[in-house]
This record gives structure tokens, sequence and C-alpha cells, in this order.
């Protein structure tokens, strides 16, 4: 009797432990192109781009640090569309009524080509206020700390009646 209990008990711990664990930290709901462009239709607000590539190792600290970081993660998904673009992306790509393919002289989609300006490099953060706006690209790993202002920026539609460098003058970070 005393082996059954102790097989039992070895096979449900793990169960146990495992039940226990510390909540998951809150995820960016992260859409593709096409949810982009049906969500803002419907409620148009700022847009985030991360655009990253399969084998880059900061896009992945970048996701691990940075976009999984609560209060990251909240303020992203209260004040914007949050998208993630894996820049060598092969298919064609429908953004803004127009059609974009990949492109072999920059081993990248153009649409890719396009949100970064033909900087490419990984990961890069791009910020959109409207679907139509310019890309601001920021390129490179961002800490949560390094991420906060553009995003607030953007997020809270400062950039409206603001420059960002008079905005940085008053900015005090919390994150």
């Amino acid at each position: 009797m005393n082996k059954v209990l102790g097989f039992l008990l070895i096979l449900t711990a793990p169960l146990l432990l495992v039940s226990f664990n510390a909540p998951k930290k809150e995820k960016i709901n992260w859409l593709s192109i096409a949810e982009l462009e049906a969500a803002y239709a419907k409620n148009p607000k700022p847009i985030i781009i991360d655009v990253y590539t399969d084998w880059c190792g900061w896009c992945k600290v970048m996701d691990r640090e940075t976009y999984s970081n609560d209060k990251v993660a909240d303020y992203i998904n209260k004040n914007f569309y949050a998208v993630k673009f894996n820049a060598e992306s092969p298919g064609q790509i429908v953004f803004g009524n127009k059609k974009y393919n990949y492109n072999p002289a920059y081993r990248a989609n153009d649409l890719a080509v396009y949100f970064l300006g033909g900087r490419m490099g990984y990961p890069t953060t791009v910020l959109l206020s409207t679907l139509d706006a310019q890309p601001a690209p920021l390129s490179g790993y961002l800490k949560p700390s390094e991420l906060e202002a553009p995003v607030k920026y953007f997020g809270e539609g400062v950039y409206k009646n603001k420059d960002y460098p008079l905005y940085m003058k008053d900015f005090t970070s919390s994150w």
C-alpha cells in the first residue's frame, strides 16, 4: 500500500507544482497585417509594428524582456494596434491597398523595406500615428525604459501638438 501511495505521489507532485506557479506575464495582443486593417477600419488608433526575423537573437531578447514586461504589454494593448511582422515574409502582402512582394535584393519583403526606410536592421520597432502615416522606425533592441517615451508620445497623441525633442524635456519615465 505504501508503495502505491508513494508512486501516486510521484506522479501527482509535478502536476501540483505546475498548478501553483505564478501567473504568466501579460502578453501583447499581436495582430497580422490583415487583422490590423480590419480593426483599424472599425476604430482607428496608433499602430506599433515589431519587425523581426526568425534568426535574430536580439528580436527574441526583445520579446522576452521588453514585450513581455507587464507595463509595456498593458500600455500597448490599451493604446495601440500591435503587429508582429516577419521581415522575410515570402508571400505577397497587401497593406494600405498596395501589394508588397519579397525583394531578393534586400532579402526581405518590400513591406519591411517600406517600414524600415531601406535600413534593414532587426529588431526594429515601427510606430505609425495612422494607417497611412510616414513610418517612424526605432532600430535595434529597446529596453522597456527606452521604448516608453516614443510609445507614450504616439499613444497619448502628443505628436499632434508637440515635437519629440520638446516632449522629451518634460518627460518622466515610470517604467
